[in-house]
């Protein structure tokens, strides 16, 4: 039997390699509610994008106390955002460059991550996943299904700890 030789042209390399999104933008935005307590604690939150398996693809956002007038660190908290954590959380070294900040008062804010940030991310169906712990309050996670690779918005609602949660893939 003949062995043909294997020809490999760019068509069929780019065929053969999953398609990666290119010069598209994520925003989500994340409203936390008013909430009328006593002893009211900004919540630690956390952002991530969630592969259809629900595995985790890449952390946007980490929201906790940072150190200020020396009334230590928040780090140890972090453990409460128990999904994040358990996928993905505890390997990350905090801060973390572009990825955490501190903790948001009650309103809407937004996460912009340019698409050279996720030029790796492979065009196709994911979830946002927005987690919030509050101390002496609840925790909640509220997933949005988007599809990146494709301009497209999605929204879900949080019904104690978040409000709304919005997806936005802009080319």
């Amino acid at each position: 039997m003949r062995k043909l030789p294997l020809v490999l042209t760019a068509a069929g390399l780019a065929a053969a390699a999953p398609a990666v999104a290119t010069a598209a933008d994520l925003s989500v935005s994340v409203e936390l509610p008013r909430i009328s307590s006593a002893s009211y604690h900004r919540p630690y939150v956390a952002v991530w994008i969630e592969k259809p398996d629900q595995s985790t693809a890449q952390t946007l956002a980490v929201w906790y106390q940072q150190t200020r007038n020396n009334e230590g660190d928040g780090k140890d908290w972090l453990k409460d955002l128990r999904t994040w954590w358990r996928k993905g959380g505890r390997a990350m070294a905090m801060p973390a460059d572009g990825v955490s900040g501190p903790t948001k008062a009650p309103g809407r804010h937004a996460v912009t991550v340019p698409g050279a940030r996720l030029r790796n991310l492979p065009a196709g169906q994911y979830n946002i996943v927005v987690e919030a712990a509050r101390e002496l309050g609840g925790r909640e996670v509220v997933r949005v299904p988007f599809r990146w690779g494709a301009a497209n918005t999605a929204a879900g609602t949080g019904s104690t700890e978040l409000g709304a949660v919005r997806v936005a893939v802009t080319r």
